[in-house]
Formats: structure tokens, sequence, C-alpha cells
């Protein structure tokens, strides 16, 4: 079956083109991945803190990053018929033609989101304001202007990931924020390490037509094992060592960033759009910890 990661890059591919019906390839390509894994998080985090938050915060933050995601696709595809698409990849092809679908999509959750605020915590959406200004900031820098000076991508999609996963908890939580904080760094770096690994893997070999590397993205690239060794080491000391704090977050941290190591070292083995996928699905690890949380 053919697919877009069977394109070599910089060649533009036909509406004929058809993608893989696997589940596992329809959840990254319909954008379902980012807020999955957010909306996992964040009840994660929360019930790991003894605090159980009500279903309509964690569909809201489902809503609201799979609108973020879907539009920044959207709009990395807005060019999609330039003569250089080498940074492109299946994801952006499948939502350029599906674009009155996505669209569509983005309107429904909108309003679901504005029918939902009213019943969310006050001091959550006051917090998320402040990131959603930043977040706001940020796209019309990565779209809309060729800024060199711009936070990379990668970087920034961990930071804002884990901010949005751990204000539900900190909102209700004041006195968790400092005990809270070091967890919410090893976390905006695992979400930074599965944008980097995706990243080296999908220009393993750089094209011509491909957009310059930011430079801290080229240092974080050479020291990847590095970075991801001592990740591992931190948070496992950090589910060992530190009895004020929950382990199980830290814990899931060390398991799902060990998962992209593994999947690092097969990435030859499996095709790249599997790959990808895959990456976002080491970010489950909560699931494996459901029995042991709090009641």
């Amino acid at each position: 079956m053919a697919t877009a990661t069977q394109t070599p890059r910089g060649v533009t591919l036909s509406h004929q083109t058809t993608f893989p019906r696997h589940p596992l390839t329809l959840w990254h390509l319909l954008s379902l991945d980012a807020p999955t894994i957010a909306a996992l998080w964040t009840w994660f985090i929360a019930s790991a803190n003894h605090l159980h938050l009500p279903a309509v915060s964690i569909v809201a933050m489902f809503l609201a990053v799979w609108m973020l995601y879907a539009a920044d696709r959207l709009l990395d595809a807005r060019n999609i018929d330039a003569s250089s698409t080498g940074d492109l990849e299946a994801r952006h092809y499948f939502h350029n033609w599906h674009r009155s679908a996505f669209l569509t999509g983005i309107l429904a959750a909108s309003i679901t989101l504005a029918i939902l605020l009213p019943h969310l915590d006050p001091q959550a959406i006051h917090l998320y304001l402040i990131l959603g200004g930043l977040l706001f900031g940020y796209f019309i820098l990565i779209h809309a202007t060729s800024s060199a000076h711009r936070l990379p991508k990668e970087i920034a999609v961990g930071l804002f990931f884990a901010a949005a996963t751990f204000i539900p908890t900190v909102a209700r939580r004041p006195d968790l924020r400092i005990a809270l904080f070091p967890l919410a760094v090893l976390f905006a770096t695992a979400c930074s390490l599965n944008c980097l690994f995706i990243y080296t893997w999908e220009h393993s070999s750089l094209a011509p037509s491909d957009p310059p590397v930011h430079p801290a993205t080229q240092l974080a690239l050479h020291k990847l094992p590095l970075l991801t060794t001592t990740l591992i080491f931190l948070s496992a000391a950090f589910s060992i060592l530190d009895r004020q704090i929950s382990w199980s977050i830290p814990c899931a941290i060390t398991a799902s960033t060990l998962l992209l190591l593994l999947l690092h070292h097969r990435r030859h083995h499996t095709a790249r759009l599997t790959l990808r996928s895959l990456a976002d699905l080491a970010l489950i690890t909560p699931l494996l910890l459901l029995p042991l949380l709090p009641r």
C-alpha cells in the first residue's frame, strides 16, 4: 500500500496516494495522539496527588490540544503546492487533503470548548489565559515570521505541553507548586525529547529544500543519547529518593523515556509513519501505573 512516508523527500504527492488504515497510524494522522496524551497526563498528575478532576477538565484539555495540533498542521501545509515541500510529512498531506473536515472539526471543538469554559476552575482558566497568550505569540513567530531568535519548536512544545498538563493540579493545590516544579521540568524534557527523536527520524538525511536547523536543536540532536540517559537517571532518582512527591509521576517519565530510547535503537527496522505513531504511544505509560494510584 502506498504511503506518503515511502515517497522521497521533496516529491509532491498526488491525491491518489493512500494511507495505512491501521488504528495506530490513524490515531496520529487524525491529530488524536497529542490530545490523548495531554488528557491522560492531566488526569494522571492530579490523581497521583490525590485530586479527582471533573470530567469537564479532561474533555476541555483534549479539545484544546486537538484544535492546536490540527491548526498547526493545517498552517504547516498551507503552501503544500509550492515547489519546496521537503519539510512536510504524511500528517501534513493528510490534513491538507481533508482540510474542510478538519476546519469543521475545529469550529465544532471551539463551540464545545466555549460551552465548557464556565464549568472549569477559575484559577485554572486564569493560568491557561497566560499560557495561551504566550502560545499565541509563539504561533505568530513560527508561522508569520522567520525570526532566528525564536525558541526552537521542539523545546517550546515540551514547555507548553508540560505546563498545560500541570495547571489543573497546581490551580487546585497551590501548595504543590514548588514540589511539582521539578517534575514539570522532567516531563517537559521528556516531551521535548519526543519531538527531537521524531525530528531526527524524519530528517535522517536533510534535503536542500529543508529549512535550516536551529542551533539549539542541532546541539540537542548531537547530544540526544546523553540527554536521554540523563533524564532516565534523574527521573528514576526522583521516583526512588524523593518521598515528598508522588513517585508514580517520575516513574512514568522514566518508562516513557526508556521506550523512546528503545524505539530509537529500532528505528531502522520500523516504517517511519509507524515509528512516528509509536513515539507518542510511548507517552501513555501512566496507564501501566493505574493499579498503583491512590484511590
